[in-house]
């Protein structure tokens, strides 16, 4: 049999050479019941008891992702968790079943599926996405009326390919010895490829039509590298595979040699390798991967269930890592909330990715950001905490930022509470304006860190959760490169150091171009900088600064890349895009 070649999105990286397990979750069978007046009790204590089981379900899968993949990962079942205690809701199916006396099962399915439909044709692709959350939910609190159980283990290893995965699915999977995931739909921000990331599983989404000529049995190669799914591969082509997961790996053994080394050019040229992490408990494991302080502390993992904890509570979080990490310093990014991270006074948007999210939301909600503020502040004493602010669009907003920060000192110095008068305050470059906008916001604030994710999405104007546009995203695109030079320039001018803090950090075939444009600092996650720094290490600045000016002479991706891809493999053999 002829081998099939499907060319998906790549989501987590990786290589999977095995037996697939075509998965097909069964929905359940919802069928419409009259019920008499004296079991309207009955059918409303199933469906509560089925709403409690659900969330005892829901608990379990939360702590088990909390430990495993932490909690950007994890706050998709946060969320899940919260719309079972929809009043508004679990209202409404109640007062249904008394009013048409039908069977739980059946109100439960009528009822949220009109939110589902309503979410399925909004157009958003965010609000899409959630659907699939709410269909996921929907099932299992009708399997728990029905108090049917769906098992999720199986014996060996296997290749999961899917037309979806729900995130629970993609977790609970992960109990197994699964070695890929493969799905017909999703992007790079679907939670199979979010959580596939977290839990180092090889993935490729957006597959379309790949179960269609699927089954149970066949064997497949995954390349969670370049998004490509074969089907009964020739024996030439898992022999290919094989040598370069060989060739994985021994890189992989090379690159713990780099560790403790500096980030430091063959001429000299030193560069600052930080991490990005969530829980001051990852300290160790960046330290012990490289680090040299923290370049991006998200603060989103204190909020439980949509709330946010008091300023003593964010103090001694704050406090732990500040403690950990010194002397180094710590970057504490103030909350990224809105846009999927939901929070106590959110509301739904049209657009959320472009709505209230980010200091939009601190500026307009002071009794969130001053608390945030103060307790940074008083974790700052030994002076190695740093303050920055996401989502940050116009000078207007900065000034804004700067007399809050005013306001947070003046009210604990009236208490006599120390802190460090001058702490350095920062902000993300992750909007276009921001960006054409740095000569100006260099002069008002004490770094930048670029963060590449948004940065691209919305120069490109493209959603990169979205699989009908995905390959539009590109971080190699001749405008993103040219905006990230231009925001490195500003700030060098203006004499402010820059970091960068996206995922394009952690990307080694980017990191000749960062090298050349005179990058200060990458913060990338902990498991990136071994070979982040052996790619530094490789290199002469000089010749970084000569690739990275050619490479801006490019119109497209494709031409950037293969210009890259033919320098890098001259340094770094191995590589490959």
């Amino acid at each position: 049999m002829a081998s099939k070649i499907i060319e998906g999105i790549p989501a987590s990286p990786g290589i999977a050479i095995g037996i697939a397990l075509k998965y097909e979750k069964l929905k359940p069978k919802v069928v419409k019941r009259d019920i008499k007046e004296n079991e309207v009790d009955v059918e409303i204590e199933r469906f509560l008891k089925a709403i409690e089981k659900s969330k005892s379900e829901l608990h379990k899968i939360l702590t088990l992702a909390l430990e495993k993949i932490g909690s950007e990962g994890a706050d998709i079942f946060e969320a899940q968790l919260l719309m079972l205690d929809d009043k508004m809701i679990i209202d409404k199916i109640i007062e249904r079943i008394r009013a048409e006396k039908f069977n739980a099962e059946f109100i439960v399915n009528d009822e949220v599926e009109k939110y589902i439909k309503f979410m399925q044709e909004s157009g958003d692709e965010y609000l899409k996405e959630r659907a699939n959350d709410l269909e996921d939910l929907k099932n299992r609190v009708i399997r728990n009326i029905q108090q049917e159980k769906w098992l999720s283990r199986f014996d060996t290893s296997r290749i999961v390919v899917a037309e979806n995965l729900t995130p629970a699915d993609t977790l609970l999977f992960s109990r197994n010895q699964v070695l890929g995931y493969a799905t017909d739909l999703g992007g790079t921000t679907s939670h199979t490829a979010i959580l596939a990331r977290a839990l180092r599983i090889p993935a490729v989404v957006g597959l379309k039509e790949a179960t269609k000529f699927i089954k149970t049995g066949d064997t497949v190669i995954l390349d969670g590298y370049k998004g490509v799914l074969i089907i009964n591969p020739e024996q030439h082509l898992i022999d290919e595979y094989r040598e370069k997961m060989k060739r994985i790996s021994e890189l992989e053994k090379q690159l713990e040699h780099f560790k403790s080394l500096p980030a430091e050019t063959i001429d000299g040229k030193r560069f600052t390798m930080l991490a990005n992490i969530e829980f001051p408990d990852e300290v160790e494991e960046a330290i012990e991967r490289g680090a040299e302080g923290i370049g991006l502390f998200r603060t989103e993992y204190i909020i439980s269930n949509g709330a946010i904890p008091d300023e003593d509570e964010q103090f001694e979080e704050y406090m732990k890592i500040a403690e950990k990490i010194y002397p180094h310093k710590v970057v504490i990014r103030t909350f990224d909330i809105g846009g999927d991270k939901i929070f106590r006074d959110y509301h739904k948007e049209d657009n959320p990715f472009l709505g209230w999210r980010g200091i939009r939301v601190g500026l307009d909600k002071p009794d969130i950001l001053l608390p945030q503020l103060r307790a940074i502040l008083r974790a700052s004493v030994k002076g190695n905490v740093m303050i920055m602010f996401p989502m940050v669009a116009s000078v207007e907003e900065v000034r804004q930022i700067k007399k809050m920060v005013e306001i947070a000192k003046s009210q604990l110095r009236e208490k006599n509470i120390k802190f460090d008068e001058h702490i350095k305050l920062g902000v993300m470059i992750e909007i276009p304006s921001a960006a054409l906008m740095a000569k100006e916001l260099a002069k008002e604030v004490d770094f930048f860190s670029i963060g590449t994710n948004d940065l691209i999405q919305y120069t490109l104007a493209v959603d990169r959760g979205n699989e009908t546009v995905a390959k539009i995203y590109q971080e190699f695109h001749p405008a993103v490169l040219r905006l990230i030079q231009f925001v490195i320039e500003s700030a060098h001018r203006a004499k402010i150091p820059v970091a960068m803090c996206g995922e394009m950090a952690g990307d080694p075939h980017a990191t000749i171009l960062l090298v050349g444009f005179g990058l200060d600092e990458l913060s990338v996650v902990p498991d990136s900088i071994p070979r982040i720094k052996q790619v530094i290490r490789a290199i002469k600045y000089k010749d970084a600064r000569r690739i990275s000016k050619r490479a801006l002479i490019f119109k497209t991706q494709e031409e950037v890349k293969n210009y890259l891809a033919k320098e890098l493999k001259g340094i770094i053999p191995e590589f490959e895009f």
